[in-house]
């Protein structure tokens, strides 16, 4: 029988949503693509930067298309097919929709992987499909240099409740559904210096956290106060919440110490652990944030952490930021929190 890999994380460069481009970069490569003006049933397509595509089919329903897909952040492959799974659903709830089905996305290094655990893997993302309500109908497999697995999903929204990174309004409150930190798991698990125990309580937290559903983004879309929604994924907070300062024209203020983050992360973002990812989202889009004077490093790391199925960003009139964290809690989102407002401005963030 052949000598195969079986450490996952170590036949890739990168690992779960750290592995995207940067800001940056993406930016230019889209700067050059046409405006989908052309197709005016085409509600949300590539100009926000927002989470999946939506195409209205009548007055009451629209489709809503993404793709997601990343090289491993465990070596676990069930728990790498479960993350990645979660992951990609995510951005059918960011806008508020509901997922029909999906289609895996599977490119493995022949000869270097076992096929069970390719099996593996693809049981993991169709057991949190099934959680989902919703079938893994097909896919496409390739053979590539690095394990990649990933969802194609469709879903459906109704076009008058789709919530964009675009709307937000003046006066808002911002509201994060999960715990941040993912990324600096990630690189302390991958560091080998820590002890056993340790290890096994911050595996534990990560694959709770990115195994979450954010289903909760689809009932949101039924709040009327709620004006805005995106997923913190592989650009950090700082990142994902820019592209909504940009795309509602406001800048937000975001107090750190509001933050909810993972346990133990504030302790390994000291050390420091960061992903080099933290780094290239930093030098993307660093010009545009404003920091407290007195804001240690390791802080500044930790908003451009990639978080590799994060929580939702929800901005929210005052007056419905109870009812928000209300159904947010009662999916099971217990460090859901207010972190901060959107105000009049150039888009921008500042920390406090």
């Amino acid at each position: 029988m052949a000598d195969f890999e079986t450490r996952l994380t170590a036949l890739a460069h990168g690992g779960g949503c750290g592995c995207k481009l940067s800001p940056a970069v993406l930016r230019e490569i889209l700067a050059g693509m046409p405006t989908m003006q052309a197709f005016p049933d085409l509600l949300v397509g590539i100009e926000t930067g927002d989470d999946a595509a939506v195409y209205r089919i009548n007055d009451q329903q629209a489709i809503v298309a993404t793709t997601d897909f990343f090289t491993p952040i465990v070596d676990d492959p069930f728990d790498f097919g479960r993350i990645a799974a979660a992951n990609a659903l995510s951005d059918v709830y960011a806008m508020g929709g509901r997922p029909l089905l999906a289609l895996a996305i599977l490119g493995m290094p022949l000869g270097k992987i076992a096929p069970e655990s390719v099996r593996t893997i693809l049981a993991g993302g169709a057991a949190v499909c099934a959680e989902a309500g919703i079938p893994v109908a097909g896919g496409h497999s390739i053979d590539s240099p690095e394990p990649i697995y990933g969802l194609a999903v469709i879903g459906l929204v109704n076009p008058k409740r789709v919530l964009r990174n675009t709307g937000a309004q003046s006066g808002d409150v911002l509201i994060l559904s999960k715990a941040l930190g993912v990324g600096v798991i990630s690189a302390a698990l991958k560091s080998g210096k820590l002890d056993a125990e340790a290890e096994r309580a911050l595996y534990a937290t990560l694959v709770d956290s990115t195994t979450r559903l954010n289903a909760v983004g689809h009932a949101l879309a039924a709040v009327e106060p709620v004006h805005a929604m995106t997923d913190v994924t592989g650009f950090g907070l700082l990142g994902h919440g820019l592209e909504m300062c940009r795309g509602s024209r406001l800048r937000a203020r975001i107090r750190f110490d509001a933050l909810p983050l993972l346990d133990g992360v504030a302790e390994l973002a000291r050390v420091p652990y960061r992903t080099g990812a933290a780094n290239r989202n930093w030098a993307s889009y660093g010009e545009e944030v404003t920091l407290a004077p007195d804001l240690e490093h390791w802080k500044r790391d930790l908003l451009c952490d990639p978080q590799t199925s994060g929580g939702l960003l929800v901005a929210v009139a005052a007056d419905g930021a109870a009812k928000v964290l209300e159904r947010l809690r009662a999916a099971g989102f217990d460090r859901s929190a207010v972190i901060g407002e959107m105000r009049d401005g150039s888009p921008a963030i500042e920390i406090i």
